[in-house]
């Protein structure tokens, strides 16, 4: 293993740049002690969006206006993304960014942007041009540029306070080779001394399988991820705007969570799977099978350790890393008084739910009936229901919204400890619609009514956290 750490900071920190600066990137530094840090830096918050679209509305951006067709759309979504970046630069000024500089940056790369989507305007007119060739090109190229534009901002005012920083630009711009992601990673870090340096590189990195193809939204942990393995890090830092806690703070109360402190690669897992992502699960995995640990911290507590995240560690004594749930999940209740003995039934149900690429995050069974609850978010949903129903015309079919409550750790393998979830929750006047538990006992899933979402969380985090504490 290297010296150095590969360190990724979030679209929402990057916008408060000279707080990173006070606490991550400078603080007390000086010297050498600046060095044997990469930083992965993702686009300013909110810049993504205005380039694809909104992750939470699906309001379109500029790609989501592109691909719809709207060209008249596209084009002014383009210059008010133009306009933001560009305020965006002023922004900075008083941190000593030179904000020409910045604003000739921008405007080469969106004046590139905008001629080749009018280029592609004019190749579909045709009509022997299809959408499925030239809109994911179109979906890389726009990912591309908030990424690159973060990157050089931190870069320039870096220098201005004397830090050795460098640029490393993985976003192929204007490159007419591209390799696998590995090689691009290797290509543009080869040379550089680690020890006297700070690259700080791009979230985005183009390769030969395109990453927007493969891993969506997510690209940025994928880099950050693909860096820490190919450079050997010693460790990986995943910078947030909060500590990896209890419980959500906002519905349990900043008072009453913890920072988890220590868990292991199966335990984030657990949480991807609520929609509590430490880290992506596909960047995850290529960490874990190099045993490189990776620490969550809070960038704005910079004298907290914050969580680390090893490859076998299990805590020496039982206790509850996290209270978290799902509110956006559908129960798909299959009742069919036939189903009993079969072989084979649950197989025709999962072959619908994974030709519409839909997956569960929770399934139930007994004789007559098989249960599966998944995302209302996932899209084909519809479809994929209308299929089931099809495919079981004897069969009772029913749809619920409801939430799913996740009791998750390292090592809960106590006698009671679902008893206690259990008197937790009826203690609270809830009513458990199913439970969930492996035999490896890290993870119980409580399906509950989804008006009780958040009294269910107080109600078990007071119980199998706070208890505990006092």
């Amino acid at each position: 293993m290297g010296n150095h750490t590969v360190e990724k900071i979030g679209g929402t920190s990057m916008t408060r740049f000279g707080e990173l600066m006070e606490n991550i990137l400078i603080g007390q530094r000086s010297g050498a002690e600046l060095y044997n840090r990469i930083f992965v830096v993702s686009a300013y918050g909110g810049v993504t969006d205005l380039l694809l679209e909104n992750k939470k509305t699906a309001e379109p951006g500029i790609y989501g206006s592109f691909a719809a067709g709207d060209n008249r759309g596209w084009q002014n979504k383009l210059e008010a993304t133009r306009s933001r970046l560009l305020e965006l630069n002023r922004s900075f000024a008083g941190l000593g960014l030179d904000v020409a500089a910045a604003d000739c940056f921008v405007n080469e790369r969106m004046e590139g942007v905008k001629s080749c989507l009018l280029n592609l305007m004019q190749l579909r007119s045709f009509g022997h041009f299809h959408p499925e060739d030239y809109l994911p090109p179109a979906r890389e190229l726009l990912s591309s540029v908030g990424e690159a534009h973060s990157a050089f901002n931190s870069v320039q005012i870096l220098r201005r306070h004397g830090v050795n920083a460098v640029f490393v630009d993985l976003s192929g711009w204007k490159d007419q080779e591209t390799g696998t992601m590995e090689e691009t990673i290797a290509q543009h870090l080869a040379g550089l001394d680690f020890a006297s340096c700070m690259p700080i590189v791009t979230g985005y990195a183009k390769c030969a399988e395109g990453v927007m193809a493969k891993f969506d939204r997510g690209y940025s942990e994928i880099t950050f991820s693909k860096i820490a393995v190919v450079t050997k890090a010693r460790e990986g830092i995943i910078h947030k705007e909060f500590h990896l806690s209890t419980g959500d703070p906002k519905l349990i109360g900043v008072d009453k969570v913890r920072t988890i402190g220590h868990t292991n690669f199966d335990i984030a897992d657990q949480l991807a799977d609520m929609a509590m992502e430490a880290i992506h699960p596909k960047a995850s995995k290529a960490m874990e099978l190099h045993n490189i640990p990776i620490r969550v911290d809070n960038a704005f507590d910079p004298g907290n350790p914050g969580t680390l995240i090893s490859r076998d560690y299990v805590s020496p004594e039982p206790r509850v890393d996290m209270i978290c749930g799902r509110r956006d999940i559908i129960a798909i209740e299959v009742f069919d008084p036939e189903m009993v003995g079969q072989s084979g039934y649950d197989y025709k149900i999962m072959s619908s739910l994974a030709r519409f690429k839909i997956s569960y995050i929770a399934k139930n069974t007994n004789a007559n009936t098989i249960t599966h609850y998944v995302s209302e978010r996932s899209p084909a949903l519809e479809e994929c229901l209308a299929e089931i129903k099809l495919n079981f015309p004897h069969a009772g079919i029913s749809i619920r919204k409801v939430a799913i409550i996740a009791v998750i750790g390292s090592n809960m393998k106590l006698p009671g400890f679902l008893s206690r979830a259990a008197q937790a929750l009826a203690g609270a006047g809830i009513n458990i619609l199913a439970l969930d538990q492996c035999m490896r006992q890290v993870n119980m899933q409580f399906i509950i009514e989804r008006d009780d979402f958040q009294t269910a969380q107080i109600a078990l985090h007071r119980e199998l956290v706070e208890k505990k504490d006092n």
